[in-house]
């Protein structure tokens, strides 16, 4: 209900290209968002969906985030995980678009799950190193063999709590990082100050569900405010957030 709200919200105040009037946000919008580009690699992005989708493997779960809202059990199977936990078609064409548009090449993923998203990345450019980390060692040694298997060899796979592995990467420059993996308000606030020392002017900070829970919401609306933080694009599945010094503080919503 909470989310059927929020999204009722969302669209009575969100718009498209036509409400932005800054240059770097609108080519932003009309060249990534709004991008209706049929990409090879999309045809590669359903497979693996595909493959996932009929995948008879079960894993035992160890779940460090908030869960899932449908499968409560420890041990799941792939192809209902897909359905529920992992990237959607249209987020990971997006993540595609978006690691291309802007050329990233140090990326970091929270929340590898079955790795749709890492999958995309590593496709938009192959040049990327990309480190994904992943609370349930079954999951990602499942993600990195099926990756493995097509070949994709510029994913690094961490598996642990994000409190701890975070720490060891603070020294590091990333143009891009992924937050998809503790949908809570408390630990979102965690991740995001804590990696701040890595970012630079380019980077770009992406957050998953920022409408899951009020409390989401809340730590969207935290980051949004935050000193460091001058641009937001609240795209409602989606939040994106630039740190462009150049750029006056601007928060937009749009429409997808």
């Amino acid at each position: 209900m909470y989310q059927i709200k929020a999204y009722l919200k969302f669209l009575s105040k969100a718009t498209n290209q036509h409400g932005v009037h800054s240059p770097f946000v609108y080519n932003f919008v009309t060249k990534c968002l709004y991008d209706k580009t049929n990409y090879d690699d999309y045809a590669k992005l359903k497979l693996y969906k595909k493959a996932l989708e009929n995948a008879d493997t079960i894993l035992d779960i160890t779940d460090l985030g908030e869960g899932s809202k449908v499968l409560d059990a420890n041990q799941r199977k792939v192809s209902k995980m897909v359905k529920t936990s992992s990237s959607s078609k249209k987020d990971s064409e997006l993540l595609y678009r978006l690691s291309k548009y802007f050329g990233f090449q140090r990326i970091l993923e929270l929340g590898t799950s079955l790795g749709m998203g890492t999958y995309a990345m590593a496709l938009a450019n192959n040049s990327a190193k990309i480190t994904t980390i992943e609370g349930c060692l079954n999951t990602s040694t499942f993600a990195q063999s099926q990756l493995t298997k097509l070949n994709i060899n510029n994913i690094e796979f961490e598996v642990g709590n994000f409190t701890n592995k975070i720490p060891e990467l603070k020294h590091n420059s990333f143009d891009f990082i992924f937050f998809d993996g503790h949908h809570n308000k408390e630990a979102t606030i965690q991740y995001f100050e804590a990696l701040l020392p890595t970012v630079h002017n380019d980077s770009v900070f992406v957050f998953d569900d920022i409408y899951w829970s009020k409390g989401m919401t809340e730590a969207w609306d935290y980051i949004k405010i935050h000193n460091a933080v001058t641009v937001t694009v609240d795209c409602f599945n989606l939040g994106f957030v630039f740190f462009r010094k150049e750029q006056a503080k601007e928060h937009f919503k749009i429409r997808l």
